[in-house]
Formats: structure tokens, C-alpha cells, sequence
């Protein structure tokens, strides 16, 4: 159970952790911003009437066309729960991707909004909405707690049948007038997929997909002057990085763009005021983005970098892509999407 403690004039003292009074309003929150559960989504359906019995808390799509089904676990036991959303997963591997934009589109009417689907998925994800919809299904159980015997069972559907499923746990804390809510994963995501992923897909080709991240706090043109990629601002998304090992071939892509690299990993994931280039620290050099030396004495908040040798780089205006092109939110997983890999061997050269 994940505990949580202030410091008070130099001493530890824990928080004590509350009963969310309504859980609705965790619902509620997740439909605002479904990236607190560590994963990008957008929300398609609330309160849902399977025709089945039972009501869906959310239905979601991911970056890929995906349908996620999200179910808090409220009153019912946590077996109940599990039981609920396979049952929930049940009728929703039926639905056609006409049905998808049925359910996207009367949700957003519902919410007061005209919004077309196709655009609003791009402006979420930033890639276009793909034809063919919902070829899988993810199922998001939502819970502050859960038995060992429930754990068990997901743990189960998971590894021994490849099932996308996994548990997010929320704890609440309350301090006088104030709320803190913390999140864990039950599995860890990234191999929760990986395995869903490779039951349904080609055998792993040993090419590794990272997320480049160009933003406020890093830049592509820094990357490939010196050779790294990095992630920061929470160990959510430093961790992955921890995947890659020196000789692991990677594909540097970046969000609403394409493919901007291909190169091989020379060195671990380390926090960015260790990494060094041709002796000198990083952090020293001349960046187009200085900003990624934030946070850099927190070592859950700072950039990490791990080292790589760019085989063929573009900038982010030379970008590789084409329709189907394999992208998600991940920072880092595991390249199986075998028209991807063909295209992006014609476009960076041999990479075997």
C-alpha cells in the first residue's frame, strides 16, 4: 500500500489516507484528463448501457484505434469487478468501427459539442484516426484497493493468456483542507501490452520504437547533435527508458510528425547530470533547448538520457511517415508492426 508523508519543520509526519467521499468524482477526473492514469486516451463514452445489463463507467480509444474500457471498481468486490468488465469486454469486441464513431459521436454531443471525431482524435494524438476500428481491446480496471486473490486473477488473464489488462491504483489522502491522490499500476504497462501484442502480432524483430519528445524540455536537433534520447517529469516516463540496453536498435519518432531516426543504443539510461559526451557533461554544452537540465537535482522529476549512435537522422521537417504508420504513446516499446519496419528500412537504410 503506498503511504505518503509531509515534512513539518524538518520531520516526517504521514499523511493519513481518506475515503474518497464520491467516486464519481474520480470518474469525472479521469474523463478530464485520462492521462493521470499514465496513458493517453480519449474518452468516447461515459455510463455506457451495455445491451447486455450493467452500465460501462468509460469507453476510450488509444492512439492505435483501440478501444479501452475503464471501470471503476465503486461498491462491488473486487472479483465482481473483474468478472463485470470481461463481461463488458464481451460485447464491446462486437462493436464495428461504425459503432465506434456512433458511441464517439453521441458522447460529444452529450457534452454539449459538435466536435467531429476524426478531429478531435487528431488534435488529441496527433496522427490521423485510423479506418479500421477497435482490432483490440483494452480493459482498465480502476480501484484504491484489491485483494490478493483479485490481483492473482488479472495477474493470470495477463501473463498466462495475454489479455491487455491491468489494475490502476488510486490512494487518496486528506491533510486539513487539502486532497493528494497517487497512482500505480498493479503490472507494468509497457509488458502488459508487449504481450497482448505479440500474441496477435509478428514475432518481435528486435527493433525497439522510442518516443523522441520534442517539446519545452528537450529538442530532436539536440538529440541528434549529441547523440541521445531522453525522458523526464516523472518516473512514468523515465522508467521505460531503462529498457534500453547498449546494442538495442531503435526508431526515434515524434508525435504529429513521423520517423526522424535510426540508430543504436551506446549507453544506459542515466540522469541527465551524469551523461556526458566526448568527456564533457551534457548539461554543460550548448543546447537549443537549456530547459532540459529541469528538476535536475530531483531524481523523480529529471530528464534521463541514454546514449545513442544516430545510423541516419532527419530533422523533425523531414519526417518518415505514411498512412498506418505504426505510432503510439509509449516512450519506449517494442517495433513488431511489420509494414512500419519495411518502410522504415527503405527510408534509413539496412537494419539488420
Amino acid at each position: 500500500m503506498t503511504k505518503m508523508w509531509k515534512v513539518d519543520q524538518g520531520r516526517l509526519v504521514q499523511v493519513p489516507s481518506s475515503r474518497l467521499d464520491q467516486e464519481r468524482r474520480l470518474e469525472a477526473w479521469i474523463e478530464g484528463d485520462p492521462t493521470i492514469l499514465g496513458i493517453d486516451l480519449l474518452i468516447i463514452g461515459r455510463q455506457v448501457h451495455s445491451p447486455h445489463g450493467g452500465i460501462l463507467d468509460l469507453l476510450a480509444i488509444d492512439e492505435e484505434g483501440n478501444v479501452v474500457i475503464v471501470e471503476l471498481k465503486r461498491d462491488r468486490t473486487p472479483r465482481e469487478t473483474v468478472a463485470q468488465i470481461l463481461d463488458y469486454a464481451s460485447w464491446v469486441h462486437t462493436l464495428t468501427t461504425r459503432d465506434v464513431h456512433a458511441h464517439a459521436s453521441q458522447h460529444f454531443m452529450s457534452r454539449g459539442t459538435s466536435a467531429d471525431f476524426a478531429a478531435t482524435f487528431r488534435d488529441r494524438f496527433g496522427v490521423g484516426l485510423p479506418e479500421k476500428l477497435n482490432s483490440k481491446q483494452r480493459l482498465l480496471i480502476v480501484a484504491s484497493e484489491f485483494d490478493d486473490s483479485s490481483k492473482r486473477i488479472v495477474q493470470y488473464l495477463s501473463k498466462v493468456y495475454a489479455l491487455d489488462i491491468n489494475t490502476a491504483f488510486f490512494g487518496f489522502y486528506r491533510d486539513d483542507d487539502r486532497e493528494f491522490v497517487t497512482a500505480d499500476w498493479l503490472m507494468d504497462e509497457d509488458e502488459v501490452r508487449e504481450r497482448s501484442e505479440a500474441r496477435i502480432q509478428a514475432p518481435w524483430s528486435g527493433h525497439w520504437y522510442v518516443n523522441v519528445g520534442d517539446s519545452t524540455s528537450r529538442s530532436w536537433e539536440d538529440a541528434r547533435r549529441y547523440g541521445f534520447v531522453a525522458a523526464g517529469g516523472g518516473s512514468w516516463y523515465s522508467e521505460p527508458l531503462k529498457k534500453l540496453e547498449p546494442g538495442a536498435r531503435i526508431f526515434a519518432y515524434q508525435k504529429g510528425y513521423g520517423y526522424v531516426g535510426y540508430g543504436i543504443v551506446t549507453k544506459p539510461a542515466q540522469i541527465a547530470t551524469d551523461f556526458t559526451v566526448n568527456g564533457k557533461e551534457l548539461l554543460s554544452l550548448s543546447l537549443q533547448q537549456p530547459n532540459l537540465a529541469h528538476d535536475r537535482d530531483d531524481p523523480e522529476q529529471a530528464e534521463y538520457v541514454v546514449g545513442v549512435e544516430w545510423k541516419k537522422t532527419v530533422p523533425l521537417s523531414g519526417a518518415k511517415t505514411f498512412a498506418g504508420v505504426f505510432a503510439n504513446q509509449n516512450i519506449v516499446c517494442r517495433l513488431r508492426h511489420e509494414p512500419t519496419l519495411e518502410f522504415l528500412n527503405q527510408q534509413f537504410g539496412s537494419t539488420e
